[in-house]
């Protein structure tokens, strides 16, 4: 981990990565859906009238426009919470933009519980299972500000159709200003023997700070980033398949088809390693602070440590 260097949250960090990505890219826009207060994008907006495409509170049409402009050569970059970007556009991120290899970028904020009081018509604790399971179309869950900025420099370069879950939080930082972003590759950020815990994006400080706490305690655990969730880093999930006696995935989202049905369908192949999937029930969420919620579910360092204790104890 790295406490030394300020917390950014993803969205200065994207607005910022942008801005400067419009002296070298005369075909960069930026399609919002009256998100651009909660995108964080206000500053690019008002530099960048000219690049800024504002849809209203209209996910599909603006999915359909960007998937559009991507066909006439420009580069798009859709901004809506996360919650309606994956859900209620679904059928027009499927046709106009995978089906057809139009390279958008979807970018779903204020991911997973971010909205926390809004409630469940505001969570999006399904996005990555719906995602995923579109052909051609990336998914990404980066963790701190150089993956974001790391990631958004590929996503800046690629032709490819993706989609990136961001939250809200100011986000710890885990890299350092090196980072290479590499699609289908994950990260081994803590080595360990005992145990692997694999998570992704905010959920992935957590299990560092879970596993600091489980080394005081004997346990020696392994932390690995899965930010890049499709494409899949078969071949690490293949190894430590093989390495550990016990996996543990870690998510903010629902249990079923998330990233830990995606390390599943690996694991199963080696028939070894026994999986376990922390996330959120399949459940309606409980609402609170987003941090009263990742305390109920057992998702904050002390719930993971918890869970930990009790799948090594069996």
């Amino acid at each position: 981990m790295n406490n030394t260097d300020e917390k950014l949250t993803a969205n200065a960090v994207i607005a910022n990565t942008l801005d400067k990505a419009t002296a070298t890219d005369p075909d960069l826009l930026v399609v919002t859906c009256d998100s651009r207060g909660s995108a964080g994008l206000v500053p690019f907006t008002n530099a960048h009238p000219d690049r800024t495409v504002e849809m209203g509170i209209a996910e599909q049409n603006a999915v359909t426009v960007a998937a559009g402009l991507a066909h006439e050569g420009k580069h798009p970059f859709v901004f809506s919470p996360a919650s309606f970007l994956a859900m209620r556009s679904i059928e027009q991120v499927k046709v106009d933009v995978a089906f057809n290899k139009n390279n958008v970028k979807l970018i779903g904020i204020s991911g997973g519980n971010s909205y926390t009081w809004l409630g469940n018509t505001h969570h999006s604790l399904n996005d990555v299972a719906i995602t995923r399971a579109i052909p051609d179309l990336e998914v990404y869950q980066p963790c701190d500000k150089y993956q974001v900025k790391a990631l958004f420099k590929y996503l800046l370069k690629s032709d490819k159709p993706a989609y990136v879950r961001i939250g809200k939080r100011k986000l710890d930082n885990v890299y350092h200003e090196d980072f290479d972003f590499v699609p289908g590759k994950a990260t081994v950020i803590r080595e360990g023997k005992d145990i692997c815990l694999i998570s992704t994006g905010e959920m992935l400080y957590f299990a560092l700070q879970a596993a600091q706490q489980l080394s005081k305690a004997g346990i020696d655990a392994e932390v690995v980033d899965l930010g890049s969730i499709k494409p899949l880093d078969t071949e690490m999930i293949g190894k430590l398949a093989q390495q550990f006696d016990h996996l543990v995935t870690v998510e903010e989202h629902d249990v079923i088809n998330g990233i830990g049905a995606a390390v599943a369908s690996e694991v199963a192949k080696y028939g070894h390693a026994k999986l376990d999937i922390l996330g959120f029930p399949d459940q309606p969420a409980i609402q609170g602070t987003q941090d009263e919620v990742f305390h109920y579910y057992g998702l904050d360092a002390e719930g993971i440590k918890n869970s930990v204790k009790e799948i090594l104890s069996k």
